[in-house]
């Protein structure tokens, strides 16, 4: 289980399209078996032991309020991007997970990205969706209630390090570690399967260190081009701001090749080729001939 962080939007429409794989909709209802789980608030916007099903447009509208009522608020790259999407998904060998543990992982996960702190009044609107098959969508406007903006410190690492308590507390498959015990007799021996394997974990591992957002090189060179953006900005001349914002564009390129690169990654990681092992060939046996020690002369 890989998470993958998207680039910020401003509205929450274009992040639950993607969730859906369709357009929002106000006709579309989203039952508990898609929402999975939501910030606590929403309590104070529905009836007691009422179950929200609102459309996906409404849900979208929901997320989108806090921007609304606090123009003012920005994060600390002083954009206006408040809509925070993240996915995961399941490895193609992992088993069907039921509603509840769907919704265990999004109230964790949603714990370690840093829009939801038990006890906080104020926190993030967000919601999870689970509306594609072995895929979990984490959607959070990052403007607090009380207009101040979410910082998410070590975002990617926090992510990756609950991904593996989850994977170890449900018993799904790890990326990157070593294979289940019926398969360990099979790997002992080197084969092309083998091979290709553990070719393709070399593979998704370099893929992961290059896109990381913690120490890959290209969080390097986004965070040079942010701090750049933000540097030409605040300049009288007339190309700062034309230059701010070009370079806001190529740092939001260089986020979505790296999550392209998290993606890859996770696909080559959750691939494994299962071919029959190749016969073994018959030993011969040894012959009374063969069997006899030469004489020495």
């Amino acid at each position: 289980m890989i998470p993958r962080v998207h680039v910020r939007s401003l509205e929450a429409a274009e992040a639950l399209a993607d969730a859906l794989d369709h357009p929002v909709s106000d006709r579309e209802g989203l039952t508990g078996h898609t929402a999975v789980a939501h910030w606590p608030g929403l309590d104070h916007f529905t009836h007691d032991d009422e179950q929200p099903t609102w459309t996906s447009q409404e849900w979208a509208t929901h997320l989108d309020v806090p921007s609304w009522n606090h123009p003012l608020a920005a994060s600390p790259q002083e954009d206006r991007f408040a809509i925070w999407h993240a996915d995961v998904r399941l490895a193609p060998v992992d088993r069907h997970l039921t509603g509840p543990e769907w919704s265990e992982i999004a109230h964790r996960l949603a714990r370690a990205a840093g829009i939801a702190t038990p006890g906080d009044t104020n926190g993030c609107r967000w919601i999870a969706v689970q509306a594609q098959p072995r895929r979990l969508d984490l959607i959070a406007n990052l403007i607090r209630a009380d207009g101040t903006w979410t910082i998410q410190p070590d975002l990617h690492r926090r992510l990756m390090t609950e991904c593996r308590r989850l994977e170890t507390d449900l018993g799904l498959l790890q990326p990157f570690h070593a294979p289940p015990a019926p398969y360990a007799r099979a790997a002992a021996r080197p084969t092309a399967a083998s091979t290709a394997v553990g070719a393709t974990a070399q593979l998704a591992q370099l893929l992961y260190q290059v896109a990381d957002e913690a120490t890959g090189p290209l969080a390097t060179v986004r965070g040079l081009v942010e701090h750049a953006a933000h540097r030409l900005g605040p300049l009288p001349h007339a190309y700062g701001p034309a230059s701010e914002q070009q370079l806001e564009w190529i740092a939001r390129r260089l986020h979505g090749i790296q999550q392209d690169l998290n993606s890859v990654s996770a696909d080559l990681s959750a691939a494994s080729p299962q071919t029959d092992p190749a016969p073994a060939r018959p030993v011969p046996r040894p012959t009374a001939a063969s069997a006899c020690p030469r004489s020495t002369p």
